[in-house]
């Protein structure tokens, strides 16, 4: 269902309003400060090492944007609730991102707790990581669904294109909104391990990252910029700061598409053919392949076909039940290829299949019967 543009355009305020509701509620700023001691402080470039290392864990089991921004979100709001050791950062930080991974991700998407610790390479156990989840849940007051700045760059990038749809398609340059959106994702989980965007709220950062696109996308827009500051009812001031702020920490990124996932199917190299009840549909009939000669070749032989014996045994599926139909094998016609089976040979179940010299492996065409 595609909604008109006022529905579309009240929708979009109603969420927004939740969005800065949700914000103001749990949003706490966090500034780390220049540690006094190595071992008892954690430092601004150490968290930032550890968002960086959650973004490698994020992009290795291929989960959700949403995943990566509300573990960040967590972790920030911990470590400005209590003051920990760096010994215990990662431990921490892959607590933080679990806790993530459990409410944004589809149940059969969420890995299991050992093959998180194993893969991420983080240096705790699994019973480490439950009791640190546990801290972490107490802390926090059990209250993980804060507005993240993703939340916000979504609902800033629907608006934006509600309004100027039509320009913004042609300034893409090839790109769709999707893919996009998709760019302006991984600038902002760039911003994100930066610690001098720490006390910018996520609203703010968003607003920034967004209005610094219009700006090489839109000649006019300062006008959009100035319709989403009063919908967010923030100061001009406080935005050109933050735009500055995103403005340096971008100068050393580049932007990219996310890989798309391709899976390729390898066959096994050893893979049984299947027998369809003993006997093969005339359009898969082989030449007879010659007898060994050598017994160490014929043992081979039986020990493989010993292990294939139950395949022989399979029922006839009905997809190849439907062929048989189809080219009438069932009541062979005259001029069609002929297969025998030989002897099986020392009971080891090989199907030795004859075709006639000369003769298409296709079966003859019908003609139409005339009721």
């Amino acid at each position: 269902m595609k909604f008109t543009l006022p529905l579309e355009s009240r929708k979009l305020s109603s969420l927004l309003e939740k969005a800065v509701s949700r914000e103001a509620k749990l949003w706490k700023v966090y500034v780390p400060k220049k540690p006094t001691n190595q071992d008892t402080d954690i430092s601004p470039e150490k968290r930032d090492e550890a968002v960086r290392w959650l973004r490698d864990v994020h992009s290795q089991l291929k989960l959700y944007p949403e995943t990566l921004c509300l573990a960040i979100g967590i972790l920030d709001r911990f470590l400005s609730a209590i003051k920990a050791r760096p010994k215990y950062l990662r431990c921490i930080a892959i607590s933080c991102f679990f806790l993530a991974v459990k409410t944004s991700e589809e149940d059969e998407r969420i890995p299991s707790l050992g093959e998180l610790a194993s893969s991420s390479k983080c240096g705790c156990s699994p019973s480490e990581i439950l009791r640190m989840e546990r801290i972490v849940l107490d802390k926090l007051n059990w209250d993980l669904h804060s507005a993240t700045a993703l939340d916000f760059l979504y609902i800033f990038h629907a608006m934006v294109l509600s309004c100027k749809s039509g320009r913004l398609n042609m300034a893409l340059s090839g790109l769709n909104p999707s893919q996009h959106v998709a760019l302006l994702t991984q600038q902002l989980f760039h911003c994100l391990a930066h610690n001098a965007l720490l006390p910018v709220h996520g609203s703010l950062l968003s607003l920034g990252l967004i209005t610094l696109e219009l700006e090489k996308l839109c000649p006019d827009w300062l006008a959009l910029t100035v319709d989403l500051l009063h919908k967010l009812q923030i100061d001009s001031s406080q935005l050109i700061g933050c735009r500055e702020l995103v403005a340096r920490c971008l100068s050393t990124h580049t932007a990219s598409l996310p890989p798309n996932t391709v899976y390729i199917c390898h066959p096994l190299p050893n893979a049984p053919e299947p027998r369809y009840g003993g006997v093969l549909p005339a359009w898969h009939v082989s030449p007879a392949p010659t007898a060994p000669s050598d017994p160490n070749t014929t043992h081979t032989r039986s020990c493989k076909s010993s292990a294939k014996r139950k395949v022989e045994h399979m029922e006839v599926d009905e997809y190849f039940d439907g062929i048989k139909r189809l080219y009438n094998e069932e009541s062979p016609q005259e001029g069609a290829p002929t297969c025998t089976a030989e002897m099986m040979r020392g009971g080891q179940g090989l199907l030795v299949i004859q075709q006639n010299a000369g003769s298409s492996p296709c079966p003859p065409l019908q003609p139409v019967r005339e009721t």
